[in-house]
């Protein structure tokens, strides 16, 4: 089960996780994804000086603009399933 997760601290708030946390729901449901991947929303991860919101795919750090989501989930996430 791969962990995916999405920083929603006050920066990466405002740097638009809520709409990365829907297209990865939106994908993960799409791609029915639900048994290989864990969603989930984290306070600060310490990430806040990197542009974009900080997220973690099993551990490791990464950021993503909300408007690369699609990108990010099919270059970084779907092949480590």
């Amino acid at each position: 089960m791969l962990d995916l997760t999405v920083c929603i601290g006050s920066a990466c708030h405002l740097k638009g996780a809520y709409n990365l946390i829907q297209t990865f729901q939106q994908l993960i449901e799409e791609k029915s994804l639900h048994d290989q991947i864990t969603l989930k929303s984290g306070f600060c991860m310490k990430l806040c000086h990197i542009p974009g919101v900080g997220v973690m795919v099993d551990g490791e750090e990464h950021h993503v603009a909300a408007e690369k989501a699609g990108e990010f989930f099919a270059k970084e996430v779907e092949p480590k399933l």
